[in-house]
């Protein structure tokens, strides 16, 4: 019999498919606090994290769905409204610098995920991202979908932009 086993017992966060482990500790070991970027068909969640021995801590988060609480009148779950979500992050947090953690989510260009980003620089954050990922301003305004439905979503989102400067 054998004294010892080469079987590994997978981590249970990893085993569910909630952590990568390897990329958390290339992120936490930066030292920087993190700008946690979660989805779901309806909304969009922008979280300022930090590290800490105990647990992680949320110096500010926000959820799409606070963006009605500004003037917000359509859909909480599409690009225009996740840099807003990101805009209001962006304003609620005291740093000056983030990394970006999309935890297992694969990364799509020009997606929600990096307009969320493209809010958080918009609202004063240096927030580290190549220029080819970042949607272009006519689809963070929501102009794609004023023209294939017919509301008016870039001149609510400038009304929305305003009552979140005017806050903050």
């Amino acid at each position: 019999m054998a004294d010892t086993s080469n079987y590994e017992v997978p981590l249970k966060r990893r085993k569910n498919q909630e952590t990568d482990y390897e990329q958390r500790l290339d992120l936490v070991s930066s030292g920087k606090p993190r700008a946690v970027v979660r989805l779901s068909n309806n909304h969009t969640r922008v979280h300022i994290s930090r590290y800490d021995r105990e647990g992680d801590h949320n110096s500010a988060q926000t959820i799409s769905k606070e963006l009605e609480n500004y003037g917000w009148k359509h859909h909480t779950g599409n690009l225009p409204a996740a840099y807003l979500t990101g805009f209001l992050a962006g304003h609620k947090a005291d740093v000056d610098e983030l990394i970006l953690d999309i935890g297992l989510r694969k990364d799509s260009r020009e997606g929600r995920i990096f307009a969320a980003v493209q809010g958080l620089r918009d609202a004063g954050i240096e927030v580290p991202a190549g220029e080819e990922a970042l949607p272009d301003r006519s689809r963070t305004s929501g102009e794609h979908i004023e023209q294939m439905s017919g509301k008016e979503v870039p001149e609510n989102l400038e009304e929305v932009k305003q009552e979140i400067e005017g806050e903050y």
